[in-house]
């Protein structure tokens, strides 16, 4: 697999999440999960005082863009640039640049690799979240996401469910 960049993509304002879900949606129907690793909208915890009551919102960080964990390529580029409400990759022409890691360390994306002493087929443990304390078995790991999918048994059959690295123990 080719090394994967984060981009940042342009969008129409406010259209910030429908590009988001757009593209999630076609990384899925077009099966390129493992080239357009992740689809980001930055937010930041802003506080606003309306009426005299203080009220916590979230506020899109840069208006207008979306951040992209992706290899590029001529399947990839195409895919997003042909996205409705895409206007463009950041960069000189039509050539997207990728951040630096100056920049993404900025905007607080980590690069760091997760090692994981866990293969597919081993039994794990659910150390948190909805399904705490299941035990399933790993059908596969997503590196780049850091998750991985195990089965389940839910209502008597067995069900994919997508669990953080940090929230599975090997048995």
């Amino acid at each position: 697999m080719s090394e994967t960049n984060w981009y940042v993509v342009h969008t129409y304002s406010g259209y910030e999440n429908k590009v988001k879900a757009n593209i999630e949606k076609t990384i899925e129907n077009r099966h390129l999960e493992d080239q357009i690793i992740e689809v980001r909208v930055p937010m930041q915890d802003v506080v606003e005082v309306k009426n005299g009551v203080q009220k916590q919102v979230q506020k899109k960080l840069f208006p207008g863009y979306v951040l992209l964990n992706m290899v590029m390529n001529d399947d990839t580029w195409y895919v997003v640039r042909n996205t409705r409400g895409v206007t463009g990759f950041v960069g000189p022409g039509s050539k997207p640049v990728p951040l630096t890691e100056a920049e993404m360390l900025n905007l607080g994306i980590q690069a760091d690799d997760v090692q994981v002493d866990f293969t597919e087929g081993d039994a794990v443990t659910v150390t948190g979240g909805v399904w705490k304390d299941t035990v399933g078995v790993i059908q596969s790991i997503n590196h780049g996401k850091q998750i991985v999918t195990i089965n389940v048994e839910l209502f008597g059959r067995e069900t994919p469910v997508e669990i953080s690295f940090t929230e599975i123990k090997k048995m």
